[in-house]
């Protein structure tokens, strides 16, 4: 999530268990032996598999940042994501000054990124050496100093450590004052090489557990596996006189199979438990990736994916667990007591986890941060969990076991809860548009700082932040919002506030609608899919006709730190497509288990609390031999999310969950 802890971003989202007797020489012990073994045979497999990847990604990669001569001679010392860039000038009496930044900073003032003295004699230029960012396209204005006027103006993608030289000089034929040519003097590194490779080594893994789980499906293959296993099997028991029998009861692995928890349904976990691998990975640095962070404003990338779809998916959950509760003869209000004990433990444990005085000190009352991920899925969970419960209605026994089903009944049925998300969402708009800012146009959605032509420097978020900052003071929100890495914004901003809780809660909702589809239409599957598919395409057409399927250019454009309206309908667009792919994949073919990802989706406020609370200590985190190569920090960020898939693989198989 987005910065959850501030050190942290200085530095750098039970089955039972089968069991059984073994005779001696019976054929159903041997085809169980076999096929534990072959399973055993498997994870060994993806084991190695996985460890290959991170291997190759550490060998393949380019090493550590290559330092030119002439980075040395210019006292220039190039870090991650940095190109050097030489400017040559070759104008007499004509003093430059270079303006830069990249171009996906919308609207944005360009900033001084050099200046270079006039040039010498001819054939000897002034040189003047700048690190430059290498992450997006860069604009680059020369202007005469004294007369602020510009020169030349280009638009280039450097290479990460590459070697430029900008030569600044006379056009031969005098049309022009000056003209810009850029030089490459050294070929930049391919920085992404990195995670192409883990990528490529991570589908081969997929490719070879498949293909190996296809040959444990043949039957002759199967027979001649189990009869190797069994004869070494033999050997070893006679070699060692230890050939005593098992006892009824030793664990054996347990082959898929839909899960016999009422009302639980394996896609569910599975997509929790991919959301939350993803935040694990990206709260941990992605590589220090651009992708792998959150958009400095408008725009998605790969971290601004997670948090939503666990609150769909929360949203989904709530449906389900309060009907199978409720059936169960669950009082209301005894849940109501339970649904506000569950959210004061989140709230609780959210303030926690957001100030971590091990990493800032001894923390202080007057700067601890009240917003945060834990802390919005608290009020969430409250808020949808009590609207659910105030106008539950049991559902229909003819959707449940006959077609007689009315085909809109799931959102029919749902009528006084709609009215209410939409009375939200009305609040929401009203006072993003129309609440007063003092300073701030009306309605404004932008960053501040240097965005906007640097027009509202102290406006970001507008509304949003302002609110924040009204109620919850400016040193009890987030201190390093995103936008200040491309805006240079100087305000504190909160992408976890009071006003974007709002539509935290319509993402829910709208799972919460994705729960009724598959309990409504239980067993149902087309219906289920036919479902799934429309809500993607309305979400879909509504994000189109709010954003104008643009960037900034939309009336409400994606946000994450807003989290806009756009934003919500989006991923939730996204969150039924990923369903429409799992559920028949998962719950009804079992074509796949979920695997690894179900595992801490089923343990998924231990896996979160955990990551955060052990993100500084080995082995999720060591001392590099390059602090600047991308290479190093993604093994790092890669071996650290395994290991919590593994803590959460173990957990799973002792039966330890952490339930609040």
């Amino acid at each position: 999530m987005t910065g959850a802890r501030p050190c942290a971003a200085e530095q750098r989202g039970p089955r039972e268990r089968g069991g059984g007797g073994r005779g001696s020489g019976g054929s159903c012990a041997a085809a169980a032996g076999g096929m534990s073994g072959a399973r055993g045979a498997g994870r060994a497999l993806a084991a190695l598999l996985l460890a290959a990847s991170v291997l190759s990604a550490a060998l393949l990669a380019p090493g550590g940042s290559p330092t030119p001569d002439v980075d040395k001679k210019r006292h220039v010392e190039l870090k991650m994501d940095q190109a050097l860039l030489l400017i040559h000038n070759e104008l007499p009496g004509t003093n430059l000054t270079v303006y830069w930044n990249y171009d996906c900073c919308y609207q944005c003032l360009l900033q001084v990124l050099v200046r270079a003295s006039r040039g010498g004699k001819p054939g000897k230029p002034s040189v003047a050496a700048v690190a430059v960012g290498t992450q997006h396209v860069s604009i680059l204005r020369l202007n005469d100093t004294v007369e602020d006027k510009e020169l030349c103006r280009l638009e280039y993608k450097f290479g990460e450590f590459g070697n430029y030289s900008l030569l600044v000089k006379h056009t031969p034929d005098g049309a022009s004052e000056a003209a810009c040519d850029l030089v490459v003097n050294e070929k930049p590194v391919d920085s992404d090489l990195p995670v192409t490779v883990a990528f490529l080594v991570g589908l081969a893994l997929v490719i070879a557990v498949s293909f190996l789980k296809f040959l444990w499906s043949l039957e002759d293959f199967n027979n001649w596996i189990s009869k190797a296993i069994n004869s070494r099997e033999t050997d070893r028991l006679i070699n060692s006189e230890l050939g005593s029998p098992s006892r009824a009861g030793d664990p054996q692995p347990e082959a898929w199979r839909p899960s016999a928890a009422p009302l639980r349904l394996r896609c569910l976990d599975t997509f929790r438990g991919m959301a939350l691998t993803i935040m694990v990975f990206v709260n941990y640095g992605g590589g220090r990736y651009w992708y792998f962070k959150h958009s400095s404003w408008n725009g998605l990338t790969v971290a601004d994916l997670v948090f939503p779809w666990f609150v769909f998916i929360m949203g989904s959950s709530i449906f389900l667990s309060m009907t199978s509760t409720l059936q169960r003869g669950c009082s209301k209000f005894r849940l109501l007591g339970k649904i506000a004990w569950r959210s004061f433990l989140l709230l609780c444990i959210g303030i926690v986890v957001v100030n971590p005085n091990y990493c800032l000190g001894p923390l202080s009352w007057e700067e601890a941060r009240i917003p945060g991920v834990l802390q919005r899925l608290g009020v969430t969970y409250f808020v949808v969990a009590v609207l659910e419960l105030l106008f539950f209605k049991p559902v229909p026994e003819s959707c449940a076991s006959e077609r007689s089903c009315f085909s809109l009944l799931d959102v029919v049925s749902s009528w006084p809860q709609w009215l209410v998300i939409m009375a939200l969402e009305g609040i929401w708009l009203a006072l993003t548009f129309f609440l007063p800012v003092p300073g701030c146009p009306t309605g404004y959605l932008g960053p501040g700082g240097i965005g906007d032509l640097g027009k509202y420097p102290n406006c970001t978020g507008g509304a949003a932040g302002y609110i924040d900052r009204l109620l919850l003071g400016d040193h009890h929100i987030y201190q390093h919002p995103s936008s200040a890495v491309l805006y240079h914004t100087d305000v504190a901003y909160d992408p976890e506030g009071i006003l974007g809780t709002i539509n935290s809660i319509v993402m829910a909702f709208l799972g919460v609608q994705a729960g009724k589809i598959l309990l409504y239409y239980k067993d149902r599957t087309k219906d289920i899919l036919v479902r799934f598919t429309a809500w993607c395409c309305l979400l879909g057409l509504i994000s189109v006709a709010l954003t104008k399927a643009s960037e900034n250019e939309g009336f409400i454009p994606v946000n994450k730190n807003l989290w806009s309206i756009s934003y919500v309908t989006t991923l939730s667009a996204f969150a039924f497509f990923i369903l429409l792919v799992l559920y028949p994949v998962v719950d009804v073919h079992g074509l796949w288990t979920g695997t690894p990802f179900f595992y801490p989706g089923m343990n998924s406020i231990l896996v979160y609390v955990g990551h955060e609370a052990f993100e500084n200590y080995f082995p999720f985190q060591w001392r590099l031999g390059d602090s600047q190569s991308h290479k190093e920090h993604l093994v790092q960020n890669l071996v650290a999310t395994a290991l919590w898939v593994l803590i959460a693989y173990i957990l799973y198989k002792k039966k330890v969950f952490w339930k609040i």
